[in-house]
């Protein structure tokens, strides 16, 4: 019996590179272009299929990029289009695509479009953003607050309206709404793809449905019609990706992004493994002490509810979260395992995973102490506020660094030398001081190294088929302790077993997962068998496989 093969982007591994924070290659303390050119061989060696470049559009910065004033230029500080053009070509000579990030809920408020927008209420592009009148007191049309802090509404002085904006005031929110509008992105995705991008991550798309009126914000009643017409328009007939990020998808709304006959996405990133754990009344993560069962139960129904239509987007971090290591594993004494553990439990389940720049070497949180040291815009924001209502700021900062945004943003750590080899000048944001221990350099001549660990992860989906294709079953869910999952093709069986705790943990295994065969991976020495009584060491893990 034979059947197609996989897409390329299930089979694939990504990557995720932060280009403020990945290479510098001129001395200005911020990471460009041709910096990543120049650390492609790091990406091919370690297995990479495709990048996930965050923006690198013209932008004033207010959000590190994520403002963008023009979707057809690169930000000088990053380098100009032609370097982007060298990047994609040389990445395309190694098997790697690049996927652009697609920022299309807001633009920069020094966006052309914006700048129009607000000249004259009677201007063509006026409704290319959203625009409403005060309320009868004067103030803001509502009470609704900005993710990022304060009223989501900003009072435009020469044209007599607010404007609406779900992140900072220098993003105004766009008017999908709007047919010309819609037919402006779609004509700017195409005029990429034709430079040879492999596809696009499309931050927060799951806001572009909204209806402002209704307070119909988050997966709001217009997001499905708009990403069919945007699939119809420009994915249709490409090979390529498509990854949407929702903060709000659930297991009940995932097929609608992502289902084989919806014509939507490939794929969507969610983030229920993140907001179980987050206390919105609170701002901050529940106890450090980690839930596994909890949190095994949001991978395992996500398995579940995908695994015959529709693709799991898999991942532990990125730009917007706390270090992995840090957060799920232990970023002290158990740092190295931890992070090979983790590694191990989300490189075999069934979906794509993704390597935030500098996993693949188990980098840890900052350890910041003043909070002129941050600098993104959502810690600054908050701190101003909470501050100003009595908050201790040594406790704000003590919160920041377990929780904040810039914990994913301090600069890569290629070496122990200056700056961890990220630049020659002053860095942009601060080096974290354990570079001198953590780096690329010295991982790439361990072979009991993190980063050597993820190149036999990624190897491994490349020559094990039971990896992509393979079906999932989950076991031991209510454990305290210990990770338990199993994959099977065709007669091939491959089961995974960890420990996801500080000591010793011995169970006796139900038959129903013990296994005999070739150990493809350990943490702690390999394992031909699994059965009777196991004893795991502080986060071990194991991969066995039989049949093949």
């Amino acid at each position: 019996m034979t059947h197609d093969p996989p897409p390329w982007w299930q089979r694939a591994t990504g990557y995720q590179i932060y280009p403020r924070s990945f290479c510098d290659s001129n001395g200005d303390g911020i990471g460009d272009i041709p910096g990543i050119l120049s650390r492609l061989d790091h990406l091919a060696e370690l297995g990479i299929g495709f990048v996930w470049l965050s923006p690198v559009y013209r932008s004033p910065m207010a959000d590190n990029g994520y403002d963008i004033s023009d979707y057809r230029d690169v930000a000088p500080e990053f380098g100009t289009l032609a370097d982007l053009d060298r990047l994609i070509a040389a990445a395309r000579e190694r098997d790697i695509g690049i996927v652009m990030d697609l920022v299309v809920n807001h633009t920069s408020d020094r966006h052309a479009w914006f700048e129009a927008a607000r000249s004259a209420r009677d201007h063509r592009l006026r409704d290319f953003y959203i625009w409403r009148d005060p309320a009868p007191d004067g103030g803001p049309p509502d009470t609704r607050q900005s993710y990022f802090g304060g009223p989501a509404w900003e009072w435009d002085a020469g044209s007599g309206q607010y404007y609406f904006h779900l992140f900072a005031k220098e993003q105004p929110d766009l008017n999908w709404r709007n047919p010309e509008l819609r037919a402006a992105i779609h004509d700017m995705m195409r005029w990429w793809l034709d430079r040879g991008i492999a596809g696009f991550r499309m931050d927060v798309i799951d806001l572009i449905g909204k209806d402002v009126d209704a307070g119909l914000i988050e997966e709001g009643p217009f997001l499905h019609h708009y990403l069919q017409e945007m699939h119809r328009a420009v994915l249709a007939g490409r090979d390529v990706l498509s990854v949407g990020e929702s903060w709000n998808a659930t297991t009940d709304t995932a097929l609608l992004y992502s289902g084989r006959t919806r014509g939507e996405l490939s794929m969507i990133f969610q983030f229920e493994q993140v907001t179980r754990f987050w206390d919105p009344a609170l701002g901050k993560w529940k106890p450090r002490r980690m839930d596994l069962p909890a949190l095994k139960e949001v991978f395992f129904r996500w398995q579940a509810a995908l695994a015959q239509d529709g693709w799991n987007a898999l991942f532990w971090g990125n730009h917007d979260l706390p270090r992995a290591v840090s957060r799920h594993g232990c970023d002290g004494v158990h740092r190295v395992a931890s992070a090979k553990t983790l590694a191990t439990v989300l490189h075999t389940m069934r979906g794509t995973p993704f390597v935030y720049q500098g996993d693949e070497i188990g980098m840890t949180n900052a350890r910041f102490t003043r909070i002129e040291q941050f600098r993104d815009v959502e810690t600054l924001n908050h701190h101003a506020l909470e501050v100003a209502r009595g908050m201790d700021p040594a406790a704000f900062i003590a919160g920041a660094n377990a929780n904040g945004r810039d914990n994913g943003r301090t600069p890569m750590q290629w070496t122990a030398g200056k700056n961890a080899g990220f630049t020659s000048g002053t860095p942009w944001i601060g080096v974290n001081p354990n570079h001198a221990e953590i780096n690329v350099a010295d991982q790439a001549r361990d072979e009991g190294s993190v980063l050597a660990h993820h190149r036999r992860l990624i190897a491994l989906r490349k020559s094990h088929p039971v990896l992509v294709e393979g079906s999932f079953t989950p076991h031991l869910a209510e454990h305290p302790q210990i990770w338990a999952q199993e994959r099977r093709l065709e007669g091939v069986r491959l089961v995974v077993l960890a420990n996801f705790g500080c000591t010793d943990c011995a169970l006796d295994l139900p038959p129903t997962l013990a296994i005999e065969g070739r150990c493809l991976l350990a943490t702690h020495g390999a394992r031909a068998a699994l059965s009777g009584r196991v004893t795991l060491a502080p986060w071990e893990s194991v991969v066995i496989l039989s049949g093949a």
